[in-house]
């Protein structure tokens, strides 16, 4: 029989390694749709993902980001552009945030110093506009890199 307390560790184990795992997993998510040289004498090069907006698949976002390969810590530089790919619904969206803030909707690690690219999702009902905020959770001579794409909702039920 196991213990209460063995429980216990048990689960805070398996809570730690989901925590681990995580940017691992978005990581995995992502189809990786490009990779450009920054040159013959450099071990920098530009990656360009595609990730799928999880509660609206419709949407695709590409997010190119500078990787160092024999560094602790990747460039805090990217960029985003976010389209219509596919249907949005209307009961996709009102599973959407709509507070101010809105909600990541993906994370990656860039350092083993809790750097980290994160994309957030704010949705403009005003002007029926998703905005996808890409940041920096980190300070870079003197401010946090970001970079901000729309898709506009237009025409969708």
């Amino acid at each position: 029989m196991i213990s209460i307390s063995r429980i216990s560790l048990l689960k805070k184990a398996a809570r730690n390694t989901a925590t681990l795992l995580l940017p691992l997993t978005l990581i995995s998510c992502s189809d990786d749709v490009g990779k450009v040289s920054l040159g013959l004498f450099t071990t920098s090069d530009i990656f360009i993902d595609a990730k799928h907006d999880p509660k609206l698949p419709g949407v695709t976002c590409h997010i190119s980001h500078v990787e160092a390969n024999f560094d602790l810590s990747d460039p805090s530089d990217a960029s985003i552009a976010c389209r219509q790919t596919g249907e949005i619904t209307a009961e996709q969206l009102a599973k959407v945030d709509k507070s101010k803030n809105g909600e990541i909707v993906f994370k990656e690690s860039l350092s083993i110093l809790f750097k980290s690219l994160k994309v957030r999702r704010i949705f403009d009902q005003e002007n029926n506009t998703l905005l996808y905020l890409s940041y920096s959770t980190k300070e870079t001579k003197g401010s946090f890199k970001h970079s901000l794409s729309t898709v506009s909702l237009y025409k969708n039920k």
